[in-house]
């Protein structure tokens, strides 16, 4: 697998330090503990280990990854990982994929409020699928999803929305039938949309009345009920974006399409194109303009700001499962839907997953990083560990 020619960490090394020191008093500690991690991450700060193909001379030093969720290169054996739990959860019926976006208004509390509005847009959505659902006039049935929290856009800006993928049915109310939706229809995004944006409104106006939201800066004002009355107005009148997609066109290819959502960050390394003269240029998509692919330079304190825009609060899960998924009736209710849709059982697996992290990724993903990338016969042995203060040996990192 190519190694990218640009990183987000050879931004945050280059830039990163006068970053810090101009937004001494703004920056978040999580926001810190990223830069930190990202900067560091397959670096010798954090250690590693010598390998030696047993076949050829090629030596190569190894350094361990941050682990950070926030990291483009932390984010592929987490990926497969998930994959794998997943596939024993997949029902032989078609999957839809749903999009919950909030308005930018709203987008604009939730950056000052990340933990309350980012649970409240999961708490918000979820009861609208499953309400609507439950319906008869729609579907009529308990359904089950996942849901995965995305907070950026393209071009980085801040853009919370929920990516959720749904199975085309449900249990009936007594549990005894499966209940198919319509093909290639899902549920009305009309409908959809306006008890979402309802829903939404009410819990963002509780958690005022509780004292869960701050307001400041730009959005002092907001302090004040009627001035947050005033402000959220204009939200009520508006139609939210809800989104359908087109359903996938078999179970199969539903993790693999997802897996792509589920473990990626505000950007990927690969879409980076240039780093120089205090600016930075990427690639990115624009969707208002028939998904064209254009580039975008900012300069890298912009570039920064907007990348550390998407940093989560600790602990905050950004990817949920709800209904037929949730975890307390999870195995119970698959294996229900799985009888009333004349699957076979799912039989339990024995075998123990392997505990080096190199033979999961080649267990998981079919790509080897025990070849040897030279001679291509050999196997990459670990002949040496780096700890984090023995200076690393003088060799060309060519992992």
């Amino acid at each position: 697998m190519e190694r990218p020619r640009l990183e987000v960490a050879d931004i945050l090394r280059r830039y990163g330090a006068a970053y810090r020191a101009e937004r001494e008093t703004s920056l978040s500690s999580a926001q810190r503990r990223v830069m930190r991690a990202i900067t560091a991450c397959r670096t010798a700060a954090l250690g590693g280990h010598v390998e030696a193909c047993d076949s050829c001379d090629h030596r190569r030093i190894a350094y361990n990854s941050c682990r950070n969720r926030h990291c483009p290169k932390c984010q592929s054996l987490a990926r497969a990982q998930w994959i794998e739990q997943r596939q024993a959860e997949l029902l032989d019926c078609p999957y839809f994929h749903v999009v919950f976006t909030l308005p930018e208004e709203i987008a604009a509390t939730a950056y000052q409020n990340k933990a309350v509005v980012y649970n409240l847009l999961f708490a918000a959505t979820a009861e609208t699928l499953r309400t609507i659902a439950a319906d008869p006039k729609h579907l009529g049935a308990e359904i089950g999803f996942f849901a995965v929290l995305h907070t950026w856009g393209q071009n980085l800006i801040h853009h919370p929305h929920l990516h959720c993928v749904v199975p085309g049915g449900g249990l009936s109310a007594d549990r005894h039938r499966w209940v198919a939706c319509r093909p290639g229809f899902f549920l009305p995004v009309r409908v959809l949309s306006r008890f979402f944006r309802r829903r939404f409104l009410e819990l963002l106006e509780h958690a005022f009345d509780s004292g869960e939201l701050e307001f400041f800066s730009s959005l002092q004002t907001l302090q004040e009920r009627e001035a947050l009355r005033r402000y959220l107005d204009p939200v009520r009148q508006k139609e939210w974006v809800v989104y359908a997609k087109a359903p996938f066109a078999g179970p199969e290819q539903v993790l693999d399409y997802v897996g792509r959502y589920t473990h990626r960050v505000a950007i990927s390394n690969n879409r980076l194109l240039e780093i120089a003269d205090g600016n930075v240029t990427f690639r990115w998509k624009d969707y208002r303009d028939d998904n064209a692919q254009k580039t975008m330079t900012l300069e890298a304190n912009e570039f920064i700001r907007r990348f550390l825009l998407h940093v989560l609060p600790p602990g905050l899960q950004r990817i949920r499962y709800y209904g037929l998924l949730g975890n307390r009736h999870r195995q119970e209710k698959l294996a229900q839907c799985r009888q009333l849709l004349h699957m076979q059982s799912e039989a339990e697996s024995d075998a123990q997953a392997p505990s080096d992290y190199r033979d999961r990724y080649e267990a998981l993903t079919g790509l080897s990083l025990h070849q040897c990338p030279v001679c291509r016969r050999g196997r990459m042995i670990t002949v040496e560990q780096i700890t984090h203060s023995t200076p690393p040996p003088a060799l060309l990192d060519t992992s």
